[in-house]
Parts: structure tokens; sequence; C-alpha cells
């Protein structure tokens, strides 16, 4: 299946992000899907959308982490779950948990506060620094001890030193938080990236020859901070880029570089859709 590449920005050529055009145009701009899932069902016909059956190295976390530096007011500890995706505030995040040292870690959260870091891991990059709280919002347990949940995006946080590898990664983290963006019209840059989107998602339902649908209201009332996080959360199968924009701590940062994401793929398209055009059989 061909893959349609997103357009990083230049402050971004070392992510290669990409997305799928084949796949249903709900689903680029769906922030509780991702390419780890798959479906199951809850009693009372309650359905998962999707679920993800992942595995995670523990060692694999970076040794510069293990350092151990002044503690502050505003350190916490939190338990970590690293994965090969990237959870944004405010995002739904269906997971399945089988193996053993994190079925150790929900028996303790569902009697403490329900709530784990989820921070991005790969082979090539590693573990990083910056993650994303996810809140447990529905659970169920099974006969062999594995969880099924929904998990919902909440701060993002910032390890700051490891307390412990086994039998899970427990760290010590900060908070993070966007500083003010200044005199940026955040409104403005919002609206400018919404229209992206609705741009993006045309040409590419006329390249996979869908019903040319205008898209409405995709910010859905959301102030800037918010939206920047939801547009992120689209950019499925871009999970390096999707860690940058997660890491910015300024509002007007991260939507500019949705923008410039979003024009540069909107660039390819009407290309794709001028060869299209001239060649349809292609």
């Amino acid at each position: 299946m061909a893959l349609l590449q997103f357009i990083p920005s230049p402050s971004s050529l070392t992510h290669q992000p990409s997305i799928n055009p084949n796949a249903d145009n709900t689903s680029l701009l769906n922030p509780n899907s991702n390419p780890f899932c798959k479906p199951y069902s809850f009693p009372q016909s309650r359905r998962l959308q999707r679920l993800s059956s992942l595995r995670c190295s523990a060692s694999s976390f970076p040794e510069k982490h293990l350092a151990d530096p002044a503690k502050s007011d505003d350190v916490v500890e939190l338990p970590l779950f690293p994965l090969p995706l990237v959870l944004f505030p405010g995002s739904v995040l269906p997971l399945q948990i089988f193996e053993f040292r994190y079925r150790i870690m929900m028996h303790t959260l569902l009697h403490t506060d329900l709530r784990f870091g989820v921070i991005y891991s790969d082979h090539e990059s590693g573990t990083a620094s910056v993650g994303c709280v996810g809140e447990i919002i529905k659970h169920e347990r099974l006969v062999d001890d594995r969880f099924f949940l929904i998990c919902k995006g909440q701060e993002r946080f910032r390890v700051t030193s490891m307390v412990r590898t086994k039998p899970y990664l427990v760290a010590e983290v900060n908070w993070l938080e966007d500083r003010p963006s200044g005199d940026e019209d955040l409104d403005g840059l919002a609206n400018e990236v919404e229209s992206c989107m609705k741009d993006v998602i045309r040409l590419s339902n006329r390249l996979n020859e869908k019903s040319e649908k205008e898209a409405h209201d995709l910010r859905r009332n959301l102030f800037p901070t918010p939206f920047s996080f939801f547009v992120g959360s689209t950019f499925e199968g871009a999970p390096r880029e999707q860690q940058a924009l997660l890491e910015l701590e300024e509002t007007a940062a991260r939507l500019k570089r949705e923008k410039e994401t979003l024009r540069n793929t909107l660039n390819y398209l009407s290309a794709a859709s001028a060869v299209k055009d001239v060649f349809p059989s292609a």
C-alpha cells in the first residue's frame, strides 16, 4: 500500500512522517486511533474502536535519565509506559495490557489514582524525555488477568530522573505547560491551521475518488492550545513529528509548525492531483 508522505518543516528534517491516503479521512483526523490497534467489544455492546497490544522494554530508557538531581516542589513520581506512539492531552488511547510487569502496574493504579505516563519509545531514537499522562477512564479485567483500558491524555511531563526500572519504570517528572506566546494571534493561527486541514481532506478525498464533502468545524470550539494538541494527534503514522510537536512549549510555535507541515502536504497533494488529471489511469 502506497503511503502519502507528510512534508515536514525544515526544523524537522530528521523526522519521516507519513499518512495513508487510502485510509478513511475521518481516521486522518481521529485522535482516538493509532496504527497498533485491533477491535475488541466490551459487554453491553460497548465497542472499543481499537486496542494496542504492545511489548515494551524498560532497558531502552536512556542512561542519561538515571541521574538523581536535587528534587524540587513540583517533582512527582510517575509510573511510565513506553510505547511506539504519542499521546496528546485530550486524546483517547485504547490499550490492551498483557505483559506481566504492566499487569502489576495496572493492579497498583486501579487502587490509587489511575494515572500513568505514556512516553514515546522506538528502537532508533530510544525513549523520549517528554510524555503525556494517561488517565484510565474505563477498564475491564479478564479472567486471564489481562486488562482492556481506555485512557485519556492529561497534562504533559518531562522526566528528570529515574526512580527504578523494575518491575516497571518509575520516574520523577516535572509538569510542562505552554509559555505565553506574547503578541501572537493564536486564534488567527488556529483558524489558518483548520483551513489547511480542510484543504488536505478535500484533496485527499479527490485523489481517492471519494465525495469531496467539506469538513466543518474541525476546531469544535477548542481554544488554540487544545486545538494544537488535537491537530498533532491527527498526524497518524508520524510519531517522531508528533513527539516534536508534543515537546514544544509554545502554542504559537506548535501551530506554525503544524501549518507548515499541512501546507507542504497540501502542495504534494496538489501536484499528485494535477498528475492524475493529466494521466487518469496512472
